[in-house]
């Protein structure tokens, strides 16, 4: 825990995002805080994957390594706490903590994540990231041409029966009710011999978070090595909504390229702003905006 509480920049989140824009922002020669509560959203997932490097890392491996480089950038300093809340001051803004800490900072970056909604399915929770997985660039290698389902409805399933289909031909949709695919679209995924079962869920079985089988409401069963599925999301921190933030009708922090925010003096980066979900385009996101909030300072400074 640090004492100063003054800095040219305060990032709230500590995982790839932030880290990556700290590690800009200290090559910069910024004071930079980042408040970070150590509560990533892929800390279940075993393996990382399509991050040249670091491909099979775990994701702690990741973070962890990337923190100790970023802590030797002196004027980087980290705080372990939830950050609570924000106001503007005529400087720049305040960020309080759940512990009362306070921190000024001109400028703010918000690699803040999202956290995902678990629907009401028993088993889900714990084979989320293992064999419940959202992406096929970050783990369909691992399971390609495995007996494989979807776990989605309507355009959200179609969308993943024309990608998916390219790592496996072992495909089954489950819509966990009546089924909302347009007569194209059902017809489309039935040309690719796609099987579409609109029975409603009660669980996924499982062995330590890889998945056995599905079981419905009737009791029957249907044997699965992997499912994808999308669940619902909510930003992980309420302080950019409080500094008038604007968001994208899928709930994401509006930004432009820049990774700028619509509030003033505020970016963001990572998963709260985007709907891809990887950890390479998290760290590109977040020098993006660790350059840019240094862009601006450095024009007013000047």
């Amino acid at each position: 825990m640090t004492t100063k509480n003054t800095y040219d920049i305060i990032i709230i989140g500590g995982s790839y995002s932030g880290l990556s824009a700290a590690m800009t922002l200290g090559r910069a020669l910024r004071e930079v805080l980042i408040i970070d509560s150590g509560n990533p959203c892929n800390s279940q997932t075993p393996h990382s994957h399509n991050f040249i490097t670091q491909d099979g890392k775990t994701p702690n491996e990741i973070a962890t390594s990337a923190k100790l480089q970023v802590e030797q950038y002196a004027t980087v300093k980290f705080h372990n706490a939830f950050a609570t809340s924000a106001t503007k001051t005529p400087e720049g803004f305040e960020i309080t903590t759940q512990n009362n800490d306070k921190f000024t900072a001109k400028k703010l970056i918000f690699a803040t994540g999202v956290r995902d909604i678990m629907p009401n399915i028993k088993g889900f929770s714990e084979c989320w990231g293992i064999s419940v997985i959202h992406c096929p660039y970050c783990h369909g290698y691992e399971v390609k041409h495995e007996q494989t389902g979807i776990l989605a409805n309507g355009d959200i399933a179609f969308h993943y029966a024309q990608l998916i289909i390219n790592w496996t031909k072992k495909l089954t949709i489950f819509t966990n009710g009546k089924s909302t695919l347009t007569p194209q679209q059902t017809e489309k995924i039935k040309t690719h011999n796609i099987q579409i079962i609109e029975k409603e869920i009660s669980a996924l079985h499982h062995k330590n978070g890889h998945l056995k089988d599905i079981v419905f409401t009737d009791q029957s069963t249907f044997q699965l090595k992997v499912i994808y599925a999308r669940p619902a999301f909510k930003q992980h921190s309420n302080i950019p909504e409080q500094l008038g933030c604007e968001f994208t009708e899928q709930g994401h922090i509006k930004v432009d390229m820049f990774q700028k925010t619509t509030a003033e003096n505020s970016f963001a980066c990572g998963d709260n702003a985007s709907p891809f979900r990887a950890v390479s385009h998290a760290v590109a996101a977040g020098t993006v905006a660790g350059a840019m909030a240094n862009k601006e300072m450095i024009e007013a400074e000047f």
